[in-house]
């Protein structure tokens, strides 16, 4: 299993929210290319980096963080965040993101996100995140009506690499993934399945393993203290 750093952007800084509220917004890093340079250094191979000005604006904000850490660092890159129209997949997959999260476009517009399939087949992920079953959108903050089980078994064999899925009541609060939530997932997709939101411990990564899920990604936890470099990388190693 991938053990897979997160870094979520506002305005250039290196932040966390609290089950996606922006108004809970706390900074860990002016320098977010330092901190991938840790994550690297420490010996993972992977980053999460999502751009929070553009997962609730109209498009892309934080191109240059995306360039300057994909320049700067071997780290093989999932980029989400204000993914709306297909320029801003392009301009995402030449400033060096390996993958791309098709998130609230897929929930909105699936004409062109199975078009997006055909075209860069390899380089998308399903973003389903959702709170109390259902689906939501643009930054988390618009309820898509949609039930996230049925949305993710949709998409089955479209073609797409990993699914991200958070549990959105968990995000933040450090008190465990959404276990059961992974467990619907796991018996109704066959999508590789990474799970975001909740993590607090070594322990749990070992559970999600066990489990059978593809990666995990980890933010708090690591910023908070709860989960060190050197306990990832040895998590990571178990892969």
């Amino acid at each position: 299993m991938d053990i897979i750093p997160a870094i979520d952007i506002i305005e250039g800084r290196c932040v966390r929210l609290t089950k996606g509220d922006y108004k809970s917004v706390k900074s860990y890093s002016d320098n977010p290319v330092e901190m991938a340079k840790a994550f690297e250094a420490a010996g993972l191979r992977r980053l999460h980096l999502v751009d929070l000005d553009g997962a609730k604006g109209d498009g892309v904000r934080n191109l240059k963080v995306l360039e300057r850490i994909a320049h700067d660092t071997s780290l093989i890159i999932d980029f989400g965040g204000g993914i709306k129209r297909e320029e801003d997949l392009v301009s995402s997959l030449n400033a060096g993101a390996r993958y791309v999260t098709c998130g609230s476009v897929a929930v909105k517009d699936r004409d062109m996100t199975l078009s997006w399939l055909e075209k860069y087949k390899g380089h998308l992920i399903l973003g389903a995140d959702s709170e109390n079953g259902f689906v939501k959108t643009s930054g988390w903050l618009e309820d898509g009506k949609v039930d996230v089980i049925s949305f993710i078994k949709s998409y089955e064999g479209a073609g797409f690499s990993y699914l991200i899925s958070t549990d959105i009541s968990k995000d933040g609060m450090l008190s465990g993934p959404s276990f059961r939530l992974y467990e619907d997932i796991l018996s109704s997709s066959s999508i590789p399945l990474i799970a975001s939101g909740g993590i607090s411990s070594v322990m749990d990564l070992l559970r999600l393993k066990e489990m059978g899920l593809r990666g995990a990604i980890v933010g708090k936890a690591y910023y908070e203290g709860y989960i060190s470099l050197k306990e990832l990388k040895e998590a990571d190693d178990v892969s």
